[in-house]
């Protein structure tokens, strides 16, 4: 899928809403572990009460059981002395014994729905402890998920969107490629090979004065086609110092960054370039070389095209570890959180930096300059 078809904003309302719907589902589940354990602490105190119940109706039930044995002996013992005792004491006999056990078999009823009762309630107990700690599970689990949506997922908007500046950047860097040919191209014709063009119609020029005027005149239009040549052969290397300075493989970092910021300062005679360098000249990989020197020449170009700077320091320490370069301009400055469109120098200077797994740090103020502190490590 093309990367221009993805709309962030789209991409962050359908996130919005599976927060929204996940974080309604953690509010169900918390109100039913609450509930449960609502639940559970009435079912608690019931328990509890019901258990002294149990134990009560069990000690009623023994001093029961031994007044109805003691009860039925004595109606044995009038059962069998029927004569010895009165009708009264017959049928207080018959009355105590029939009562104590009627209360003897209500208690042992009791005793049993007591009991069912407990198991019930220990049963429903353990269940809802069950359904606490899976709802606090859930709560704990969706947290981590709403955490993940609301902080890390979200960083896809931005992903994407730096994706399609990439491609974009890509697209710009296809694009300035063809424009720096035409550039290289329009250079070549109008500076270089003008000049060659006219040393060789100049060449048949000499001929036709040196047998017409004498060998004096021709000299003379030889030492003007000399300055001729010579300047096509300074277009020629200032051409080829753009595209990639020779000095860089043969002197190495410093002293192609001396004669390029020398060079540049003398094409802007308003701007005062000041170059230091601290600690010893030391040849870094290629690699190294080329990044940083393309580095320092983009942040340079920046001071000098958008800042108007007056003054550009630049100072270099490469260290056993690693290499700091620093850029600071008295400039007019800018809002680095605002980012500007079609604004690619500073996101391939960035592309640059990440290659060689450094650091790119900008800090500007409007009407108070800018400065790039560049840190690349040394493998």
């Amino acid at each position: 899928m093309s990367l221009k078809k993805v709309n962030k904003i789209v991409l962050d309302q359908i996130l919005n809403k599976m927060v929204d719907t996940v974080g309604q589902s953690k509010d169900e589940i918390f109100q039913i572990g609450e509930q449960s354990r609502q639940d559970y602490d009435s079912l608690s105190k019931e328990l509890k009460y019901i258990r002294e119940m149990v134990h009560k109706v069990i000690l009623d039930g023994e001093e029961l059981e031994i007044k109805t044995k003691l009860a039925r002996n004595r109606l044995s013992e009038v059962s069998r002395n029927f004569k010895d005792f009165s009708e009264e004491e017959v049928r207080n006999a018959y009355e105590q014994a029939h009562d104590l056990q009627m209360k003897f078999s209500m208690n042992r009823h009791q005793e049993k729905e007591l009991r069912n009762r407990r198991d019930e309630l220990e049963r429903r107990l353990y269940s809802l402890e069950e359904t606490i700690n899976r709802a606090e599970h859930l709560v704990s689990q969706i947290s981590v998920v709403m955490s993940y949506l609301s902080s890390d997922l979200k960083i896809m908007g931005q992903a994407l969107e730096d994706a399609k500046m990439k491609q974009e950047f890509g697209l710009k860097i296809i694009e300035a490629q063809e424009d720096e040919r035409k550039r290289l191209s329009r250079e070549i014709h109008d500076g270089p090979a003008q000049m060659l063009a006219n040393v060789l119609m100049r060449t048949d020029l000499v001929e036709r004065i040196h047998v017409e005027e004498g060998a004096d005149a021709a000299l003379k239009e030889i030492r003007s086609m000399k300055h001729m040549v010579r300047s096509a052969l300074y277009e020629v290397r200032r051409i080829i110092y753009d595209l990639r300075p020779m000095a860089l493989d043969d002197l190495g970092l410093i002293p192609t960054l001396k004669k390029y910021l020398s060079t540049i300062e003398e094409y802007h005679n308003g701007t005062r370039i000041v170059f230091q360098n601290i600690g010893r000249e030391l040849r870094l990989e290629q690699k190294y070389e080329v990044a940083l020197f393309r580095l320092v020449q983009e942040s340079v170009h920046n001071a000098l095209k958008h800042a108007e700077a007056k003054q550009i320091n630049v100072k270099i320490e490469i260290r056993l570890d690693k290499v700091l370069a620093i850029i600071k301009d008295d400039g007019k400055g800018f809002d680095v959180s605002q980012k500007k469109a079609n604004s690619f120098g500073i996101m391939g200077m960035n592309e640059r930096v990440e290659l060689l797994e450094g650091t790119l740090e900008i800090q500007s103020k409007i009407g108070s300059g800018s400065s790039v502190t560049i840190t690349v490590p040394l493998s």
